[in-house]
């Protein structure tokens, strides 16, 4: 019977197409399976998080035949092909068998190998057609002769339990295990293995054949006692009672993070993240969110950054099971900056010197014409404090002074500060966001603020982020909102390093903060590190970012559905959970790198030089204070306020409509300034006098382009815009 099988073969082979003969080698089959999961790895190689990204199908990562339990093997053998270890890809004594009890009318059991199996599983065309027609046997058993020839059995068996499908949607013997029995392949028992066997042949069959199947196989394996119970255990199993989770515990740590880098499936990805660090950050934002919870907080986010490489060591983007948008990523999401774009402000000031830190500024009520309207400063506290200086301004985050010295630098200029800094949210033009935008009006991320104080710490110069060790990433891993520009772009100088210094000093400074935050505050670390924190409009947002010589944090806290906090500030909201990372990434920092070594300040660069400065009258205490070399004030006494006034209306860009039916003395426009100006300061109007300053002044206004500029008694241009007047047409009788 065997010869005449082997001779009809022969002769039914010679009718296949070359291209049926074709198989890959075993290792490229190895190459080619992925898992439908995808794995992101911290930077010591240990999993922070998995995805499940192939919807068609569950695989686990391949597994080798010496991690799969000896019973399963023993099984499926029995199962399926009995002398699967003596034939040479075709069973052609089964075969023959089979052919006869079919010539018959008699059932039989099938005659397919291991070997066939596979090489029908390796066939795609043949998967899509099932291969049941008597030339597609055929195909199959050449495919099973030519692939025992280059192919051993212990790859033929590896390949097989890793390709075939067990129930619904579990591929591979990995996934099988796991979603059915809640272990890994090494650890199935004879009753698990024969339950997992009978599957094969019909993987969907109900769960009584199924058991049926099986107590059939443990007898004929001599494991007949396993039988009893078979059909409860069988029901938890079929129906995933002992099923492990979807992906192993303790693994889901970095969820943002990861659906923005994992986006195919195969192998692991190794991201920049610190595992430990991961986690400690999690655990310590939650536990104090929790704390907040009476005060309507249950939001907030967290990123830490290596100031050198630019490596991201942490991304937790939502507090998890604590908000009711865990999904939100608050790295990314766009929020308004409050105080924490200050920093940026003062240190351009610095740079075109015309503001030092000891420079005075007035902390008093102030009224601006913003073109739309008035606009009216507040502090954060209902109060203010006269004349203060700069550092004191910046340290205490008085809102007043940080507008004034917006008015000094003019919005446009601010705003394109902010956009070199890496805000690229920062679209508008200055104009556009006004005078608001030195109270942080604009919408920023936490990963924007992020990098540019990292670029503070790193003396103004700004360097892309990195979320893979070593390297940027080929491939940002995200580019849309909050990541715009982030990942990607040419390191360039943003502030010089004597600006980034004198800021970098100042923020540090816990005496210059002691009357906002006190001498003692979360703020106040034992180590050198400067810190800004930031509260929105309505305690909507609040912030806390500062870096140390080696690692810059930055925090959120908040509500992604946009809801106030109730009396939660940037020091009692974010600040507590940045020093307790702050404190962790120092005592690893001496753990790790330097042990016994802390945070030093920085060591001030050429060009600046340290001078003993007072004040007259003594509104601060006498101080050594640094200064760019050539801008010393040893004695420092209150400036007049002309040296704020700028041109309030009409504001750069503005066009103003003249209605034709009102009449033009009504429509006249008026000249207005920020502050008083001086005795002999005069109005030119495209390069025509219009009068002095000083005087209540209104224009007839005249359509077309104009520029209005204000010059002191010298002659020297204080400050100019341009505006247009257009004439609306009548509306007629």
């Amino acid at each position: 019977m065997r010869t005449a099988s082997r001779a009809g073969f022969l002769v039914l082979l010679g009718m296949l197409p070359l291209a049926a003969l074709a198989l890959p080698t075993y290792s490229e089959v190895r190459a080619a399976y992925v898992s439908s999961d995808a794995t992101l790895l911290a930077r010591d190689g240990r999993p922070l998080h998995t995805l499940r990204l192939d919807k068609n199908g569950r695989r686990e990562a391949w597994t080798g035949l010496d991690d799969i339990a000896p019973a399963f093997v023993r099984a499926v053998i029995v199962s399926e092909d009995k002398r699967f270890l003596e034939h040479d890809g075709v069973d052609w004594q089964a075969a023959g068998k089979a052919a006869w009890t079919n010539f018959w009318g008699g059932r039989t059991r099938g005659a397919s190998t291991l070997s066939m199996q596979l090489a029908g599983l390796l066939d795609e065309d043949g998967k899509r057609s099932g291969r049941r027609s008597i030339l597609g046997k055929i195909s199959q058993s050449t495919a099973a002769l030519r692939l025992e020839r280059s192919w051993n059995k212990r790859q033929i068996l590896e390949a097989y339990l890793n390709l075939v499908d067990f129930r619904g949607e579990l591929q591979g013997v990995g996934a099988m295990s796991r979603k059915l029995f809640g272990k890994w392949p090494h650890g199935l028992d004879e009753r698990e293995s024969a339950l997992a066997a009978a599957l094969l042949r019909a993987p969907n069959a109900a769960p009584a054949l199924v058991v049926k199947r099986a107590c059939n196989l443990l007898k004929e394996m001599n494991r007949g006692g396993e039988c009893d119970g078979l059909d409860g255990f069988a029901t938890l199993a079929l129906g995933g009672s002992l099923g492990a989770p979807a992906t192993p515990p303790g693994e889901q740590l970095a969820p943002h993070l990861a659906r923005k880098m994992l986006n195919s499936t195969g192998r692991p990805l190794r991201s920049s993240l610190d595992g430990e660090l991961q986690l400690f950050a999690g655990e310590a934002l939650r536990r104090h969110l929790a704390a907040l919870r009476r005060q309507n907080v249950e939001d907030g986010a967290l990123v830490a950054i290596d100031n050198a490489s630019g490596e991201i060591l942490a991304w937790i983007g939502s507090s998890g099971d604590l908000s009711g948008a865990a999904e939100v990523d608050g790295v990314t999401a766009l929020r308004q900056a409050g105080s924490t774009l200050k920093p940026f402000l003062y240190a351009q000031a610095f740079e075109r010197r015309q503001l030092t830190p000891a420079s005075l500024i007035e902390d008093a009520p102030l009224t601006l014409d913003a073109g739309n309207g008035l606009y009216a400063p507040q502090n954060y506290e209902p109060h203010y404090r006269g004349w203060v200086s700069a550092r004191m301004a910046l340290a205490g985050s008085l809102n007043v002074p940080a507008v004034k010295t917006l008015v000094r630098l003019g919005p446009d200029a601010f705003q394109q500060r902010l956009k070199a800094s890496g805000f690229a949210s920062l679209k508008e033009s200055g104009d556009w966001y006004g005078y608001s935008l030195a109270l942080g009006s604009a919408d920023v991320s936490l990963l924007m603020l992020a990098n540019a104080y990292r670029t503070l710490a790193n003396a103004g110069l700004w360097t892309p982020l990195r979320a893979v060790p070593g390297k940027a990433a080929a491939e940002p891993p995200c580019r849309r909102e909050g990541c715009a520009g982030v990942f990607d772009g040419t390191p360039h100088a943003v502030n010089t390093p004597q600006s980034a210094f004198l800021v970098s000093d100042i923020l540090a400074d816990r005496n210059a903060r002691a009357t906002t935050f006190g001498l003692e505050s979360w703020l106040a670390t034992p180590y050198w590190a400067a810190a800004k924190t930031g509260t929105s409009k309505d305690m909507r947002d609040n912030w806390c970012i500062g870096y140390s010589r080696r690692y810059t944090v930055a925090v959120w806290v908040g509500n992604a559905s946009g809801s106030p906090m109730h009396d939660v500030s940037g020091v009692s909201g974010a600040a507590p959970v940045w020093r307790e990372v702050m404190d962790w990434l120092q005592r690893g920092d001496a753990r790790h790198a330097r042990p016994g070594v802390r945070s030093a300040p920085p060591t001030a660069p050429a060009g600046l030089v340290r001078t003993k400065t007072r004040f007259e009258p003594a509104r601060e205490p006498q101080r050594e204070e640094w200064f760019l070399a050539g801008t010393e004030m040893p004695v420092v006494r209150a400036a007049p306020s002309t040296a704020l006034a700028r041109i309030a209306y009409p504001a750069n860009g503005s066009v103003i409509a003249l209605d034709p039916d009102i009449p033009p003395q009504r429509q006249r426009v008026p000249l207005r300034l920020s502050a008083a100006a001086g005795p002999d300061w005069r109005w030119r109007l495209d390069d025509k006098p219009l009068g002095k300053a000083g005087d209540k002044l209104s224009w007839l206004p005249q359509p077309g382009r104009h520029k209005l500029r204000l010059e002191n008694g010298r002659g020297e241009t204080m400050d100019e815009t341009s505006f247009e007047v257009r004439a609306l047409k009548g509306k007629g009788t």
